[in-house]
């Protein structure tokens, strides 16, 4: 996915590398076709930091404050989004990590009913739905984050 800088001359490229884990946004020079910063935002282990590179063989250039920042926010709201169960106390970060280990981030309706109870018993229930969030996508009544919400029956 790209996303242009209103000033045109700068794009963001956005992409996951399943191999590293890690979600990568690079800073473009559109005009010349030139890459000039990556940012490295890992997603899965808390022991990663996100990195920011910037290319040595290219030379230099100057970049713009305000697209500087402009890149620096889209960075900002990557480790926000990605990395915010990070941000949990240990605890529950090492259940998540573990979670999202074993079931690897995907798990259907019937794999969620199984693996429910062990959650439950693990995590204290006000806790539960940053878990199940953070780990699977799900509220504790089983619909995913990106549907509405089941009615309270």
């Amino acid at each position: 996915m790209a996303f242009r800088h209103p000033d045109g001359d700068y794009a963001i490229t956005t992409m996951y590398s399943v191999p590293d884990d890690a979600w990568y946004l690079e800073l473009d020079l559109v005009a010349e076709h030139r890459n000039l910063v990556i940012a490295i935002v890992p997603d899965e282990d808390p022991a990663r930091e996100p990195t920011v590179c910037f290319n040595p063989h290219r030379g230099h250039v100057d970049v713009p404050y305000e697209v500087m920042t402009w890149f620096m926010h889209q960075v900002d709201e990557e480790v926000r989004t990605s990395r915010a169960w990070m941000r949990l106390r240990p605890d529950l970060v090492e259940i998540i990590h573990r979670l999202r280990q074993e079931h690897m981030g995907a798990i259907d309706d019937d794999t969620f009913r199984q693996v429910l109870p062990e959650v439950r018993a693990t995590v204290p229930e006000a806790d539960l739905p940053a878990v199940l969030e953070a780990a699977f996508g799900r509220r504790p009544d089983g619909t995913t984050t990106d549907q509405p919400q089941a009615p309270d029956l």
